[in-house]
C-alpha cells in the first residue's frame, strides 16, 4: 500500500520536475556554455574562454544601458508612492468607491502593447495629447519621444502609470488588513492623521511594500518591450535598456555568446540586489 502510495506520489511531480529540467535547468546551463564561446545560432559554438566577458566588461555602450536601465528604475518609488497614496484614498467608505477601484485595476489587464502605443501617441511631438494640453496652458512641450534628454523622462511616466494598477490593488488589500483597533487607540491617545499613518500603517503594510519592492525591481531590470515600441531604445540609445540591447545582440547581430553573457551577469545583478533587499528589509519590515 506504502509503495502504491510512493508511486502514486512520484508521478504526481514527475511532470513539473520533467518541465523544469526540459525548460529551464538544461536551457540554463547551455546558456552558461554559450557565454564562454563565439556563437551565431548557426554554426557549432567555438570556445572563446572568458573572452564575452572581458569584452562586456570593455563595452562602453554595456554601461551606458546599465546606467539607463537604473535611471528609469526611478518610476519604482515614484510608483509606489502615488499607488499608496491613491489605495488610501480608495480604502475610504464613500459612495461609488468600487467604480474607482476598478477603473484604476483595468490597465493591468489590458495589452502592454495597445497601451504602449497610446502612450506613444499621448507623447507625440506634433499631434500629441500631452502637448496640447501644455499649449493650452501657454507652455510650449518638447519633442519627449525625439529628444535625449526628455525621452527617458517620458518613459519614466509612463512607467509609473502602468505599475498603478496592480500596486493599488496589493496595497488596497494590505491597508485592509490592519486592525482597527490600532486606529482607535492611537486616536485615544492623541495621534493625528499623519502620526496614525506613519506609526500604524505604514510598518503593518511593510510586508506589502517590500513585495512590491523586490518584484518591481526586478521587473525594472529586465524591462525592454515598451521601449521598443516607443522608441525603438534611441535617440542615440538614451533610452536603451539593458535587456534591449541584449536582445538586439542576440537576435538582430546574432551574437548569442555575447548576449549570453550579458544575460548572466543581469542574473548576478537581480540575485545580489534582491539579496540585499531581503537583508536591509530586517530593519523596517514588521511581520506582527
Amino acid at each position: 500500500m506504502k509503495r502504491r502510495e510512493y508511486l502514486w506520489a512520484y508521478s504526481f511531480i514527475a511532470a513539473p520536475i520533467l518541465g523544469f529540467l526540459l525548460f529551464a535547468f538544461i536551457p540554463l546551463s547551455y546558456s552558461v556554455y554559450v557565454s564562454f564561446t563565439d556563437y551565431s545560432g548557426y554554426q557549432t559554438p567555438v570556445f572563446n574562454g572568458g573572452d564575452n566577458y572581458v569584452k562586456l566588461v570593455q563595452d562602453e555602450l554595456f554601461w551606458k544601458t546599465l546606467r539607463n536601465t537604473l535611471y528609469s528604475a526611478l518610476s519604482i518609488p515614484i510608483g509606489m508612492i502615488c499607488s499608496l497614496g491613491f489605495a488610501t484614498a480608495l480604502n475610504q467608505k464613500i459612495q461609488g468607491i468600487r467604480f474607482f477601484r476598478t477603473m484604476f485595476f483595468l490597465p493591468t489587464i489590458s495589452s502592454v502593447i495597445a497601451l504602449t502605443l497610446l502612450w506613444k501617441w499621448i507623447f507625440n511631438d506634433t499631434y500629441g495629447l500631452l502637448n496640447h494640453l501644455l499649449e493650452l496652458a501657454g507652455i510650449q512641450g518638447p519633442a519627449w519621444l525625439s529628444s535625449e534628454q526628455w525621452a527617458m523622462p517620458a518613459m519614466i511616466i509612463q512607467g509609473v502609470w502602468s505599475g498603478l494598477g496592480i500596486n493599488i490593488v496589493l496595497y488596497l488589500a494590505a491597508l485592509q488588513g490592519v486592525p482597527r483597533s490600532f486606529y482607535e487607540a492611537a486616536e485615544i491617545d492623541g495621534a493625528n492623521g499623519w502620526q496614525r499613518f506613519r506609526h500604524i500603517t505604514v510598518p503593518c503594510i511593510s510586508p506589502t511594500t517590500l513585495y512590491i519592492l523586490i518584484t518591481a525591481i526586478i521587473g525594472a531590470l529586465q524591462d525592454y518591450p515598451r521601449f521598443q515600441i516607443m522608441t525603438e531604445g534611441g535617440p542615440n540609445y538614451s533610452t536603451t535598456t539593458i535587456v534591449y540591447y541584449l536582445f538586439q545582440n542576440a537576435f538582430r547581430y546574432m551574437n548569442m555568446g555575447f548576449a549570453s553573457s550579458m544575460a548572466w551577469i543581469l542574473g548576478l545583478i537581480i540575485l545580489a540586489v534582491t539579496l540585499l533587499n531581503f537583508y536591509f528589509s530586517r530593519r523596517w519590515v514588521h511581520y506582527e
